[in-house]
C-alpha cells in the first residue's frame, strides 16, 4: 500500500498573451476600434500601466476573457468536497468507479504526522480501509462474475463487467484523506475569487496550501493580474471581521512577496 503523496500542482495550459488579451478587450469598452487594432498598437508597457490601473479600478468583467487550466495531486477527497463548490470552475478527476485502487494513497494532515501516537493510529487504519476495499472487491467480483457467466457472457467480458460494477461498490469504504488526482480550469476573475477565501489562514489547510501553489503558477504567466491576489486581507480590512485570524501583517507580507 502506498501513503501520502507530495502535493503536486502545475499550471499545464492558458490564454496566450493573457495580459494583451485583458487590456484589449477593456480598451474596447471605450474605443471606436475592433480588438485586433487596438491589440496591435498596445506596446509591452502600455499593457503593463493599464493592467494595473484596471485592477485598481476592479472592473473585472475583461478579466473573465483569459483561463488558466491546472494539473493537481496529492490531494485529498476532503479537499475535492471543497473546490467543487465554486461552480465557475471545471473539473476532471480520478475516478473511483473505474480506477482500482491498487497502490491506495492517502493524505496525513500535519497535525497527526507530527503525534507519534496519532500517526500510528491513523495509519493502522488506513490499512484496515483497504483490506477492507480488496477483501470486499474480490467477494463482489466473484459474485458478480458467476452471475454474467450464468447469463450467457464469455469470460473476459464478464470478469471487466464484474470488477468496474463491484469497485464502484467497495468504494464506499475509502476514507475522506484518499489521494486523488484532477484537472481544474478556471478564469481570472474567479480565480481572483478563490485566492481571497482560500488563501485565507482560516480556510482549511490543504486547500490553502492549493491555492498558494496555483497562485505562485500564474503569477509566473501574468504577474500584473495577479500582483495583488491572495487573501482579502492583504487589500484592506480583514474581510473575517471578528473571526480574524489576527496576522495580518504577517499574511500582508508573505503574499506580497510570493514567488
Amino acid at each position: 500500500m502506498g501513503e501520502t503523496k507530495i502535493m503536486r500542482v502545475k499550471l499545464i495550459r492558458y490564454t496566450p498573451d493573457c495580459e494583451r488579451l485583458v487590456a484589449a478587450s477593456a480598451k474596447l469598452c471605450y474605443s471606436d476600434s475592433s480588438a485586433e487594432e487596438i491589440e496591435e498598437e498596445l506596446s509591452d508597457e502600455n499593457v503593463e500601466k493599464f493592467i494595473d490601473k484596471l485592477m485598481d479600478l476592479g472592473h473585472m468583467s475583461p478579466v473573465e476573457h483569459i483561463s488558466f487550466t491546472f494539473s493537481i495531486e496529492g490531494v485529498s477527497r476532503t479537499l475535492t468536497h471543497q473546490l467543487v463548490r465554486h461552480r465557475l470552475a471545471s473539473f476532471s478527476q480520478k475516478s473511483q468507479r473505474y480506477v482500482r485502487a491498487n497502490n491506495y494513497e492517502y493524505i496525513i494532515p500535519p497535525k497527526i504526522e507530527n503525534n507519534p501516537k496519532a500517526l500510528e493510529i491513523y495509519k493502522n487504519h488506513m490499512q484496515q480501509t483497504i483490506d477492507a476495499y480488496n477483501k470486499l472487491a474480490e467477494i463482489l467480483i466473484e459474485q458478480e462474475y458467476e452471475k454474467l457467466l450464468d447469463s450467457g457472457m464469455d469470460e473476459k467480458k464478464a470478469r471487466s463487467v464484474a470488477e468496474k460494477s463491484s469497485i464502484e461498490d467497495a468504494r464506499y469504504v475509502f476514507a475522506n484523506a484518499t489521494e486523488t488526482k484532477l484537472v481544474m480550469t478556471m478564469n481570472a476573475r474567479e480565480l481572483l475569487h478563490f485566492f481571497e477565501v482560500r488563501c485565507c489562514q482560516r480556510a482549511q489547510w490543504e486547500i490553502r496550501e492549493m491555492a498558494t501553489k496555483m497562485l505562485i503558477e500564474v503569477k509566473k504567466v501574468c504577474p500584473h493580474i495577479f500582483k495583488k491576489a491572495g487573501p482579502g486581507c492583504i487589500r484592506g480590512n480583514c474581510p473575517e471581521g471578528k473571526m480574524t485570524c489576527g496576522k495580518i501583517k504577517e499574511v500582508r507580507e508573505y503574499y506580497n512577496n510570493l514567488d
